[in-house]
């Protein structure tokens, strides 16, 4: 395969460390693109907006609205300080919040990366996204969150309207949809863990994707085996469609399962990946709720010996300033020699989902595609929400700086000089938040690990020996990143299990919905990658939130569900778990169990 040339060097971009040129460049995936992508150009109108900046100069070209009659004065917020959470306790600080006030013409400020107004924020603008906070999401990136990336020039950054629509541009950049009239050689496929998220699957499959499931292990995605990376790669049968070039995983606080994957276990899919020249999609919402505590406080909540303490990471990699960055297992992206991996990041799980706003960060070639998809589809995120985001974490400093050479519209802005939270007041906050979400985990597990358990006792006549019988209901592992906690249900040691069989699941799920436990979960069928391993084993399972309740039902939501389970297991009376059943049927026809379980899940976020 050989190497990419860029046609623009400046891509390489500010910011390139000092044993750059020891780097080799990111290789060349044309090969891979679509259809689609190949033929995509720039913007024609965009390529004039690097005009409006000359001095002077009046627009009639373009089509943009007059700013004046944009309907808002202001936009106003208080915003939380960075150390509202504490990091090394989680308890609350109470200090009062940030009033941050966007303004609509900021006309005493002339440089164009720290210039937060509405004006611009809520004007026609770049596919890349709003120059102040992409300025500053480039800068965190390439010198915190990735520092020392092994390819000649490090990544580029594009932002997005979320992970979500992060994926969906990545398969319209490798994805050329198939038919079922199109030739099965062409078909192509996606490899990814045996669980997957479910709107991996629903954005996929209209496409003609075929889900590749590789199996997996305790410690994530198996390497090696029947079934593993390798065997799957090697072994690919050609009937079936065209050898997967794209992965997509999450590998810190896997969804559904709470996975952590190693460095170690990552290397090795690399290795295979590169071998066999798959792209790496990895998307990372959980990457700093990642629990150093959990495997020792799952030892002593089930009064285990301590594990022995974890070997630190054998992946070398520049520091990223922060202690408590430099402490997270890192992502595929410091091993990243040959620029296969995109990664998508998201302010939903750091800020709030709704401002649907995110990021990509990929080698400069990629970005560049991103770009002309984004320009064709999406356009940049939400104005209002580039704009608050960008005052919460840049602020513009009380003295305008000079104009700078840059331009709003020049292809890639230099590093920002951020000074509102910064990039050492978000790392704050992230680490305030990963105490918080840590602390509610182990509440939940907790009294999961108690309850995990139905104790009876046949009854007795007077005064003879009462034998005890204990019944394993669930099993689980504490989770080691993420926000969900994955249960492995022993439905075969329930009493109808014969009669009902996978049916179960189903009746216990509607079953917690009601009564005394009004407890809402999610079935692990809707989550297995395809309708072989839902039928196999994907009904064993149910997902739990720790994260989305209130504080004080995170105990009572895990008390509801244990009482629900011990109770349901009592239960003798087929007409029962019939009556269950019925609930989860449509008004006109009687769906499948797990198209039940979708609709239910439906109303949830993921």
């Amino acid at each position: 395969m050989s190497s990419l040339s860029y046609r623009d060097d400046s891509r390489q971009g500010a910011g390139g460390l000092s044993d750059d040129d020891d780097k080799p460049m990111p290789l060349d995936f044309t090969h891979h693109y679509s259809d689609t992508t190949k033929s995509r150009n720039a913007s024609k109108i965009k390529a004039i907006y690097k005009f409006f900046q000359i001095p002077g100069i009046l627009n009639i070209a373009g089509g943009l609205p007059n700013a004046q009659f944009f309907p808002y004065d202001t936009l106003e917020a208080q915003a939380a300080k960075p150390e509202r959470w504490s990091p090394s306790s989680g308890s609350s600080n109470p200090s009062a919040p940030n009033h941050i006030t966007i303004p609509h013409d900021d006309s005493t400020q002339k440089d164009l990366l720290q210039k937060i107004d509405l004006a611009t924020a809520l004007q026609y603008g770049m596919a890349q996204g709003y120059p102040p906070l992409l300025g500053w999401i480039r800068q965190f990136t390439r010198d915190h969150l990735h520092p020392g990336v092994p390819y000649k020039g490090g990544p580029e950054v594009v932002l997005t309207c979320g992970s979500t629509d992060g994926f969906a541009k990545a398969l319209n950049l490798f994805v050329t949809p198939w038919r079922t009239t199109d030739p099965i050689s062409s078909r192509p496929g996606l490899l990814c863990e045996t669980y997957v998220y479910t709107n991996i699957t629903n954005q996929a499959t209209p496409l003609g994707v075929q889900m590749v499931p590789v199996e997996t292990d305790e410690s994530g995605m198996a390497v090696s085996g029947p079934g593993g990376l390798e065997d799957v790669l090697a072994n690919w049968d050609s009937s079936k469609g065209k050898r997967p070039h794209l992965m997509y995983t999450v590998t810190l606080g896997h969804n559904p399962t709470g996975i952590l994957l190693s460095v170690e276990r990552k290397k090795e899919i690399y290795t295979i990946c590169s071998k066999y020249d798959v792209i790496i999609i990895e998307d990372e919402p959980y990457w700093y709720l990642q629990f150093p505590e959990a495997s020792s406080l799952e030892a002593e909540s089930r009064g285990l010996p301590p594990p022995p303490r974890s070997s630190p990471s054998t992946v070398t990699t520049p520091s990223s300033g922060f202690p408590f960055l430099d402490s997270l297992t890192p992502s595929f992206t410091p091993l990243d020699t040959d620029g296969r991996v995109v990664r998508l990041d998201t302010f939903s799980k750091t800020v709030a989902p709704g401002c649907r706003l995110g990021w990509i960060t990929a080698q400069p070639a990629l970005i560049e595609r991103f770009e002309r998809i984004t320009e064709a589809t999406t356009q940049q995120p939400s104005g209002f929400v580039q704009a608050l985001i960008s005052k919460l974490l840049i602020s513009p400093p009380p003295n305008p700086s000079p104009t700078p050479s840059f331009s709003l519209f020049s292809h890639r802005p230099p590093p920002s000089q951020p000074s509102g939270w910064q990039p050492s007041g978000f790392v704050t906050w992230l680490s305030g938040l990963r105490t918080r979400y840590q602390t509610r985990m182990a509440r939940m597990c907790t009294i999961l690990d108690s309850g995990s358990a139905l104790i009876t006792t046949p009854p007795t006549r007077s005064h003879s020996w009462a034998v005890v019988k204990k019944v394993k209901l669930y099993d689980f592992s504490w989770p080691r990143a993420g926000m969900f906690i994955w249960l492995r249900m022993h439905f075969f040691s329930h009493p109808l299990f014969p009669v009902f069989k996978s049916a179960l699941s189903t009746a216990l799920m509607v079953w917690l919905t009601g009564g005394d436990y009004k407890v809402l979960v999610t079935t692990g069928a809707i989550f297995a990658a395809n309708d072989e391993i839902k039928e196999r084993e994907g009904w064993e399972y149910f997902r739990l939130c720790f994260a989305a309740e209130e504080e004080e039902n995170v105990e009572l939501a895990a008390e509801r569900f244990v009482e629900g389970v011990k109770a349901f297991w009592e239960v003798r009376d087929h007409e029962v778990i019939k009556k269950l059943l019925e609930e989860v049927k449509s008004d006109d026809e009687v769906v499948g169990e797990q198209e039940g379980l979708v609709n239910l899940a439906g109303f949830m976020g993921c």
